[in-house]
């Protein structure tokens, strides 16, 4: 079965290669069926060392050209001049200016972010779960796309496939903090079954902080995670069903 990346008009436009990866086109078997790119799984290590291999063949590379960090759920964003050879330095972005190099991030419910500049030759992938979104890895992203020579109002974002707002129940202490944090985030909150319950938005949370970043256009691919078990691996719904791990999706991007 052959990659079945998600490609954006916007990512597209830009002249980049991408692709939020889905379970399509892997090899691994049983919980993990399918693209399982998650070193940090308890998947056969060979079985992930390929899925990484394919994915990065279809973007023109090899898996030592892939910079990945050990993502921690912070405002980290590291620049990587050469791709890491394997080597997973804790944050949870990674820009580059250097083409070959491919920046990705892993995901299973928490929103990958791709980002480029076409014209000053820079792209970038940040990871945002809740954690990451509230304490500024959007912002840490595009401040390390800047040092680059990259600016805000020339660059395009997509949010790839993510849980989203109508399966992504969280406490209302959540909201609390958020709208204290940032005033104005309560807009992204919604009432849940119970009293003491929240929906939140996360997707709509990450294009906010896109926008207040003052990137120049951005989308969301629409996708929810939780909801599509024939395409996407999800932390949410692993724990739902009482499984006992769950898949990463790897979400890429190259200046080619």
């Amino acid at each position: 079965m052959a990659l079945e990346p998600i490609t954006h008009p916007l990512l597209d436009r830009a002249g980049v290669r991408h692709g939020f990866f889905t379970r399509q086109g892997g090899v691994s078997t049983g919980l993990y069926e399918g693209l399982n790119t998650g070193i940090g799984s308890n998947d056969d290590p060979a079985a992930v060392a390929e899925n990484r291999r394919r994915v990065a063949a279809h973007l023109g590379g090899t898996p030592d050209d892939i910079a990945a960090c050990y993502q921690i759920h912070s405002a980290v964003a590291r620049v990587a001049e050469t791709g890491w050879k394997g080597e997973r330095p804790e944050g949870d972005a990674t820009v580059t200016a250097t083409p070959g190099v491919i920046c990705a991030v892993l995901t299973a419910d928490c929103a990958p972010v791709l980002l480029a500049d076409p014209e000053a030759g820079v792209v970038g992938a940040a990871h945002a779960g809740w954690k990451g979104a509230l304490s500024g890895i959007v912002h840490s992203t595009v401040v390390a796309m800047q040092a680059l020579g990259a600016e805000p109002r020339r660059m395009v974002a997509v949010i790839g496939p993510c849980i989203a707002q109508a399966s992504y129940e969280v406490g209302a202490d959540y909201q609390e903090r958020f709208d204290h944090h940032d005033p104005g985030s309560a807009r992204f909150f919604a009432p849940g079954e119970a009293s003491d319950k929240r929906l939140f938005d996360l997707p709509g949370f990450v294009l906010w902080r896109l926008e207040q970043a003052g990137v120049a256009d951005a989308a969301w691919t629409g996708d929810d995670t939780r909801t599509d078990a024939a395409r996407f691996y999800s932390n949410r719904r692993a724990y739902v069903n009482g499984e006992a791990d769950f898949g990463r999706l790897m979400s890429a991007i190259s200046l080619g």
